[in-house]
């Protein structure tokens, strides 16, 4: 299937609140889905398109230039999001307070799609491997998020039943005019904050006797370590493009963006996985 020429994605870009199915480019079928506030039909809606990616139905225009028609991201009218200190410390002896976890893990996996999608939709001219990379990403991301959502519901609960934060959506919008912090800040940094706190929190879930909670948690690390990895890829690629030196690049930006500060313990083995070289890690704080 050839790629549509600029006047065609205008037309299609008119449709897209009634057409969502007859997308046939891959950037803009992902900014439509970025829209989408329903977290299920987001969800859905990824996973079908990467579906058809994967069988050839769906085309990449990669240099076209795309601007949203509808509000990103899109959002349901729940959960409520507050400032991250405002959240209430629930105890995981009951399952409210499992449940508030989860909740929480699950809100982060909903931001992880939207972020997945942000970056496929937004930064025209990168290799067709990009685009690919990041629309895998989205579709483990939603996965990820299905498989808690549902889990929520065993305990009783649903996701918007309880207040949430929005830190990782707040770094995409200060990244947005740059590609190169958005891959060194979001997967580079808070996702690989991930890496670092996803086993303890197994852990407590075990240790509460929910191991259906723990075992999405073995396979979401198992995924986010592939997903900060290939954040490290094309954060190595921009630079090498640029003729930057990565480590003194990234000092730079997190400084210019003001990114939150690297705290331990650090998951050393599993950033290891994800790509970070032996400098990297002599480089996080003591």
């Amino acid at each position: 299937m050839t790629a549509p020429n600029s006047g065609q994605l205008a037309e299609y870009l008119t449709k897209l609140p009634t057409l969502p199915r007859a997308l046939p480019e891959l950037r803009l079928a992902a900014l439509h889905w970025l829209g989408t506030t329903d977290p299920a039909q987001k969800a859905a809606g990824v996973a079908a398109l990467r579906t058809a990616w994967q069988e050839g139905t769906v085309a990449l225009a990669a240099a076209v230039q795309l601007q949203p028609t509808q509000r990103i991201p899109g959002r349901p009218a729940q959960p409520q999001l507050i400032a991250p200190r405002a959240l209430k410390h629930r105890s995981m002896t009951s399952v409210e307070g499992r449940a508030a976890l989860i909740h929480a893990l699950a809100h982060i996996e909903f931001n992880a799609i939207n972020l997945a999608l942000d970056a496929l939709w937004r930064y025209a001219g990168m290799p067709a491997d990009y685009y690919a990379d990041w629309l895998q990403v989205a579709a483990e991301e939603a996965l990820h998020f299905s498989l808690l959502a549902a889990h929520l519901q065993t305990l009783g609960f649903a996701y918007g039943d309880f207040p949430a934060h929005d830190s990782l959506w707040e770094m995409a919008q200060k990244t947005e005019g740059d590609i190169l912090a958005r891959m060194a800040l979001v997967p580079r940094t808070l996702e690989a904050r991930g890496l670092d706190a996803t086993p303890a929190v197994r852990a407590k879930l075990a240790q509460a006797g929910d191991h259906a909670a723990a075992a999405i948690l073995d396979i979401i690390l198992r995924d986010e370590i592939g997903h900060v990895a290939i954040g490290n890829r094309w954060y190595g690629w921009l630079c090498g493009q640029r003729g930057l030196d990565p480590l003194a690049a990234y000092a730079q930006l997190a400084a210019i963006h003001k990114a939150p500060p690297l705290r331990g313990p650090f998951n050393l083995a599993a950033r290891r996985q994800a790509g970070f070289t032996e400098a990297e890690l002599a480089q996080l704080p003591q």
